[in-house]
């Protein structure tokens, strides 16, 4: 099985762009999270009763970026001591059941977990910040030409929310937390670790939003499609591409991945055609913290059975 498009796997593993950060990007995310910190830290639970013996399960919401309620699931064991505890993010327009079996099952394993349903994306988490552009079908390119109105700064946001909203549940030791997620999960995942220090470990399976300048012209199949279909009808003013380009830097993973300090674990599949390898490994190239990846040469954008057990691994390593 060949690789379709991208980097054959020695430049990959050396492929490092330059970041495309401006000059106040810094600034932009200090603000954005002087914003958060304004929003009384809030949230409330409800039982959900799920037919597995030795776990208690919730429906949960807590106020996100602009005082938005966001949906969660929590889930954890019944066990006296304080618990581990796992921020789970999942994919783009996409948490089948709202990821609640994939949450009982973290559960299990022993963790405290709490998955945070995406604003917009699933019926319980209202998107609340209003943009004065229009866009094309999907998410990628809500508020697109303003980086205060973009979708992803309310949700990145929501992401470090969730994350106080676990640290400061009773059941959760706060000192032990990890995130995950996989697709755009992963690009949470990253954003979270990059944007909190809460996080000790980042668990993050081919993660998108990455590397834009080089996804918007490789990516042959996703989301990404969404910038080109939008970049298409706006042909006649390229001054709309420049400006959307500018905005995706602030958003950008590559310009994130600096910041993170926890151990991150990076997997990706090198036939993806939804978020291109050579995307992920520009992220992975500029991480500065202790760090290490997962290729897997004939996966795509899918589960990846081998990178299991590396994971557990790790939560076991650096959570338990």
């Amino acid at each position: 099985m060949q690789q379709p498009y991208d980097l054959p796997l020695e430049q990959l593993r050396v492929y490092q762009p330059p970041l495309t950060k401006r000059p106040d990007f810094d600034d932009f995310w200090s603000e954005t999270l002087q914003e958060l910190a304004a929003v009384p830290l809030r949230h409330e639970r409800t039982p959900f009763d799920y037919p597995v013996k030795g776990v208690r399960v919730y429906r949960m919401t807590f106020d996100g970026f602009n005082h938005a309620p966001i949906e969660a699931w929590l889930a954890f064991p019944e066990q006296d001591k304080p618990l581990p505890g796992i921020v789970q993010y999942h994919g783009y327009n996409w948490a089948a059941d709202n990821q609640l079996h994939e949450t009982v099952n973290l559960a299990l394993k022993g963790y405290a977990v709490l998955q945070m349903l995406c604003r917009g994306q699933q019926s319980g988490s209202v998107d609340n910040v209003i943009s004065s552009n229009g866009h094309v079908t999907g998410w990628m390119t809500k508020g697109i030409l303003n980086p205060k109105e973009y979708y992803y700064r309310a949700v990145y946001m929501d992401a470090v929310r969730a994350l106080e909203v676990l640290r400061d549940l009773p059941e959760v030791d706060g000192s032990r937390i990890g995130v995950i997620g996989g697709s755009q999960g992963g690009a949470l995942t990253l954003a979270a670790a990059a944007l909190s220090d809460i996080p000790k470990l980042a668990l993050a399976d081919y993660p998108y939003l990455s590397h834009f300048e080089r996804a918007i012209d490789i990516a042959p199949a996703g989301p990404y499609g969404e910038l080109n279909d939008y970049f298409r009808r706006h042909c006649s003013f390229p001054e709309v591409e420049t400006k959307a380009r500018e905005t995706l830097t602030y958003f950008d993973i590559m310009n994130l991945a600096p910041r993170i300090r926890c151990h991150t674990w990076i997997g990706i599949g090198l036939i993806d055609t939804i978020t291109p390898p050579s995307t992920v490994f520009a992220v992975y190239n500029h991480l500065a913290c202790s760090k290490e990846i997962g290729i897997y040469r004939y996966f795509g954008h899918e589960p990846i059975p081998a990178a299991i057990m590396p994971k557990l691994k790790l939560m076991m390593d650096y959570l338990q």
